[in-house]
């Protein structure tokens, strides 16, 4: 990609959920053709616009393009379906057919209420998830799609139901929810781009360890949604951590793209600029008040920062932190990461037997992570390789991620290995 070409997709994406928002406050309920007519307009700008330069006003023209594509739409399917008459009782005939004012007023920015709505309550989680990449990010369906590894048709109809349930559940108004309701729908807008940058930064499946379009994508809206939300430490929390994860990307894989583990990555591939930025950041909130669940874990993650080298890591604070995680957040996967600190601290009979207790959860009992961690520490033992090599071989049977099972099974090999040794030195003492 040229850098005049890049320049434009990044102000495209910039731009994509403010003309949005004017289209959608503009026209009433016509969430779904809104939608439609901005992705057109941001189709012709990424063509048009690296050819015969940016104009001069580029959110006048992506407004006043998606304005008459909408038109032109409702028109032929008017004239074809005679949907103009409901159209027209949503929206005044005078405000439809009025070309696009060449610039909105600046301070109606109406992507934080684009955001509330791509993430109603009514919607499913992968909906919300496409809805929001696409409608606030900007992504075409296909880029959606390709990130998480599905048939471009199958994430087209994702899209197409979660616009019809939002007609319908919310009239596709923008009407940002206050109070109580607003404080629910802003974790649940957090919650959404924090699964977006996980899938990004560890991929569910697939050749790839990592999609960097979606875990640069996540921290770009949540960076929005916290110039949308300035006093909100848990936004704020959250932008930390993913500063400071993204920061190790590069570290994470090494030759041919295999996975490398955060105690064996060279720190110096870490981002500086990142963890300045996440550290700073994190340091900020912390201290001015209620501290909530994205907040202690990038403060985890600060930990990990700090540290020159993995034997240098804190690993009382770590453990320290996850205590505190537990609290907000009683699930059995940040427990099964506790167990990892405890193993760290306390030795790792410790950290199994707290794998044992966790392996009576159905929701992590056969899932690979659990059954990772149980190899590893079966490993870090050292008293029974062979176990650790048959955990191992589990786990990478039951990741769908092709560089996690390579990695495992490649965590067998080395397992049996070890096996092989301390058996031909107990031979050899037998012997002597």
């Amino acid at each position: 990609m040229s850098s005049t070409a890049g320049a434009v997709e990044g102000l495209l994406r910039e731009l994509a959920p403010q003309v949005l928002g004017v289209l959608v406050r503009r026209h009433g309920g016509a969430f779904d053709a809104c939608e439609d007519a901005v992705q057109e307009a941001l189709l012709a700008a990424a063509t048009q616009w690296p050819r015969d330069g940016v104009p001069a006003n580029p959110r006048g023209w992506l407004v006043t393009v998606a304005d008459r594509r909408l038109v032109d739409q409702v028109r032929g399917e008017s004239a074809r379906r005679r949907r103009e008459e409901a159209l027209a009782l949503a929206t005044p005939q005078s405000a439809l057919l009025a070309p696009a004012p060449d610039e909105p007023d600046p301070a109606a920015d109406d992507s934080l209420a684009l955001l509330f709505l791509c993430c109603h309550p009514a919607l499913s989680v992968p909906s919300r998830i496409a809805l929001t990449l696409r409608a606030v990010g900007g992504l075409t369906t296909a880029q959606i799609a390709a990130a998480f590894l599905v048939p471009e048709a199958t994430m087209a109809q994702r899209i197409s139901r979660a616009k019809q349930t939002l007609r319908t559940a919310a009239g596709g108004r923008l009407s940002p929810p206050e109070g109580e309701s607003g404080a629910a729908r802003a974790a649940e807008v957090r919650h959404v781009l924090y699964l977006v940058f996980n899938e990004g930064y560890t991929t569910s499946g697939g050749e790839e360890l990592t999609a960097p379009r979606l875990s640069v994508e996540a921290i770009r809206l949540t960076r929005l949604l916290r110039r949308l939300t300035p006093g909100d430490a848990e936004t704020a929390g959250l932008l930390a951590l993913m500063l400071l994860t993204d920061a190790r990307r590069a570290a994470r894989t090494g030759a041919h793209g295999a996975l490398v583990p955060l105690e064996e990555q060279d720190r110096g591939r870490w981002d500086r600029e990142l963890l300045d930025e996440g550290l700073e950041l994190i340091a900020s909130v912390l201290p001015r008040g209620r501290v909530g669940p994205y907040q202690v874990q990038a403060a985890i993650a600060a930990v990990h920062s700090e540290a020159a080298t993995a034997r240098e890591t804190d690993w009382p604070q770590v453990l320290a932190l996850y205590d505190l995680l537990l609290r907000f957040d009683a699930n059995p996967v940040v427990a099964l990461n506790r167990a990892v600190a405890v193993a760290m601290v306390h030795g790792p009979p410790a950290g199994l037997a707290l794998v044992e207790e966790l392996a009576a959860d159905r929701r992590l009992a056969r899932h690979h992570r659990l059954l990772a961690v149980r190899a590893h520490l079966l490993d870090r033992l050292g008293s029974d390789p062979a176990a650790a090599a048959r955990a191992y071989r589990e786990a990478a049977a039951r990741t769908a991620s092709a560089p996690e099972r390579r990695h495992l099974t490649a965590r067998a090999r080395q397992a049996e290995r070890g096996r092989t040794v301390a058996r031909a030195e107990t031979e050899g003492r037998a012997e002597r």
